[in-house]
């Protein structure tokens, strides 16, 4: 189970961990930061997704175009505090 773990050690996440734990933060900034921290933690865990590439047309040539490989994704969050 440990093997998937991965520890976000990201300035801005460990800040905004700091903002949601202190006890007067109130409940619309504590639910804006655990938004904030999702989108930073999705970013995360997303890095190594298997890439491919597709050919798409620009407005000036044809290229080859990165894109995720695969099946569609799905990032499910679950969290003690619940998601706001």
């Amino acid at each position: 189970m440990l093997d998937h773990l991965i520890v976000v050690k990201h300035p801005l996440v460990q800040h905004k961990l700091s903002l949601m734990r202190q006890k007067d933060t109130s409940t619309a900034s504590f639910r804006q930061l655990l938004r904030e921290i999702s989108l930073l933690l999705a970013y995360e865990v997303t890095r190594e997704l298997p890439m491919t590439t597709r050919t798409i047309e620009t407005p000036l040539k044809e290229m080859e175009a990165p894109i995720l490989a695969g099946k569609k994704l799905a990032l499910v969050s679950i969290l003690r505090a619940g998601n706001g």
